[in-house]
């Protein structure tokens, strides 16, 4: 059993529009799994509908083996979610908080309250633990996001946009604590527009585009088939064509101008010192070179034809006719 599978997921809204159409998803426990696609491609819909905030219009989902329509509230029960926007109470101090989500999920006063200062002390607040909510940063909104969503132990995390504005120190501190929580066991599934997140953090990543997944894989594999490593070299001369031949010997070369050429090695950095020997020999001298790596961003570019923006901050769902 997966502990997240669904099986030509759909979700239809008024006016024909389908948001999700026809996703599988299969997640292990104990897997991070990154869900990325441009904005409006389905990402925030699936998501809810795998956290029972909306009902699918099409296929079936089960969480932990619950089905996300019949067994709701078993699904709600083993379940953390964070979403992009928290609802928190500006007024009330992250301590209040953190004991009201425990109550809500029917702990009792005492199991609440060790439970929510200790993950007060996890995530880095227990000395802001009695501000007010209206005075924490960016950060420390999302570090207490997180921790409500983890007060009653829930065995699979959502996290949509999780990192969404912050700066790299909180964003870094948000990825430790995902990873901490991977190692001790916990599922977690990641939307992200972050490439890069993805890259780090990532079992496996599911691209998804116009309501379907079109790539699914490790990071290192779904990197490795938009091709190799490329070699981009600043040659000093203008004799850029005849220096363009003696690179092309080493693989497919790529568009370049300024007089820099790119060279497609399949060895990667291996294949860096004959690349640069073979242009000294021929009477080129090398003023810089860069080794490029696919990157997730390639991968994205060329599965969905399009660019992730860091301002692509999720998806308008459409409003269902009531």
């Amino acid at each position: 059993m997966g502990a997240i599978e669904a099986s030509g997921l759909e979700r239809a809204f008024a006016g024909g529009i389908r948001a999700v159409d026809g996703v599988d998803i299969d997640v292990a426990e104990g897997e991070i799994y990154a869900f990325l696609g441009p904005n409006g491609a389905g990402k925030t819909t699936t998501v809810r509908m795998l956290t029972t905030l909306l009902r699918p219009t099409g296929g079936t989902a089960r969480v932990l083996g619950h089905d996300v329509v019949a067994e709701d509230a078993k699904v709600r029960a083993t379940i953390g979610v964070a979403l992009q926007e928290a609802a928190l109470d500006p007024l009330m101090t992250g301590r209040e908080l953190i004991r009201l989500q425990a109550t809500l999920h029917g702990m009792a006063r005492a199991e609440g309250r060790r439970a929510g200062d200790a993950l007060l002390e996890r995530v880095g607040l227990e000395a802001a633990a009695d501000r007010r909510v209206g005075t924490y940063s960016g950060g420390m909104r999302r570090r207490l996001d997180l921790a409500s969503a983890l007060v009653h132990g829930p065995r699979v995390l959502f996290l949509d946009e999780p990192t969404t504005g912050l700066d790299p120190v909180s964003r870094r501190g948000i990825w430790d604590e995902v990873a901490a929580l991977n190692r001790e066991g916990n599922t977690v599934f990641l939307t992200t527009q972050y490439l890069e997140e993805a890259d780090q953090l990532a079992n496996r990543v599911g691209i998804i585009a116009h309501g379907r997944i079109v790539a699914e894989d490790t990071p290192a594999a779904l990197k490795a088939g938009v091709g190799n490593p490329r070699l981009e070299l600043a040659i000093a001369g203008e004799e850029i064509e005849r220096a363009r031949s003696v690179a092309a010997g080493f693989g497919p070369l790529h568009g370049a101008g300024d007089g820099r050429l790119v060279v497609e090695l399949a060895g990667g950095a291996t294949g860096v010192a004959a690349v640069v020997r073979a242009l000294d020999d021929a009477g080129f001298a090398v003023e810089s070179l860069d080794l490029h790596q696919p990157s997730l961003d390639d991968v994205f570019v060329a599965v969905t034809g399009e660019r992730i923006s860091e301002e692509d901050t999720g998806e308008h769902e459409p409003v269902a006719a009531a």
